[in-house]
């Protein structure tokens, strides 16, 4: 399992960083993991081709990390001629936020006949949905976005993979995260307890509960990046723009 890091920044762009975005491929499948606005760019800066992507996973409804669906679709349409189908993922409503965001930016954009396939699929707490050679299984956690939001743990090849989405401290990221290969974990602040979020110390205090056997930092803020060769764990990779792991 190979995964790109297209985007790890947070909502205002510390460090210059992109919006959350992550590109998974196997040999299998290629999904995307979060789609913030500056999607598109990433995709173009790494050199990913958005019409190879078949799915596409959404943690929680902020527009750092869906609102990057209206112009890939616009782009899908328009530009890259898309022609195969494509799975939106995400919390209850994911639909009806999606064309709200499009229409407000590109009026009419929802009513034009695609040339592709476009459906959404909506989580369900705890419950696994299969999509393709994927299992993803939601658990909420605590991150008001007018919606459930919802770490995702994704099952594939043999392996685990696991993000947190945005959230603060709950026990649910101990079952997302148990066991996993990679565990993408949001790390706002390097100490203390962020509203919303996490810091690197309440991280660090839950890593062997949780025992992952590796964990990515992301969607850190500039005070965090700031101190970030603070962190020493060795189990411990801090996320890059463009950063590629094999899973």
């Amino acid at each position: 399992m190979k995964l790109t890091v297209v985007g790890c920044g947070d909502a205002f762009g510390s460090g210059g960083r992109l919006q959350t975005c992550y590109h998974v491929e196997t040999p299998a499948t290629r999904f995307v993991i979060d789609c913030g606005a500056t999607a598109l760019i990433g995709f173009s800066k790494f050199g990913i081709d958005p019409n190879s992507v078949e799915t596409v996973f959404i943690t929680h409804l902020h527009g750092d990390h869906f609102a990057g669906l209206v112009w890939w679709l616009i782009h899908a349409q328009h530009v890259a001629k898309r022609a195969a189908p494509l799975t939106i993922v995400g919390p209850e409503g994911v639909r009806v936020r999606f064309e709200a965001a499009a229409e407000a930016l590109f009026p009419g954009s929802t009513t034009v006949q695609r040339r592709y396939d476009l459906r959404f699929l909506e989580l369900t707490r705890e419950k696994p949905l299969d999509v393709g050679s994927v299992r993803v299984t939601p658990f909420e956690v605590r991150h008001p976005s007018g919606a459930t939001p919802y770490a995702l743990r994704f099952e594939l090849e043999g392996k685990v993979l696991s993000f947190t989405g945005d959230t603060e401290w709950t026990d649910t990221l101990v079952p997302a995260g148990r066991g996993a290969d990679l565990y993408i974990m949001e790390c706002y602040q390097l100490e203390g307890e962020p509203r919303f979020h996490m810091s690197w110390r309440r991280i660090a205090a839950e890593l062997d509960r949780i025992g992952a056997k590796r964990v990515m930092l992301t969607h850190m803020a500039e005070a965090m990046l700031a101190r970030r060769g603070e962190v020493s764990d060795k189990r411990v990779v801090l996320a890059e723009d463009g950063l590629i792991l094999h899973v």
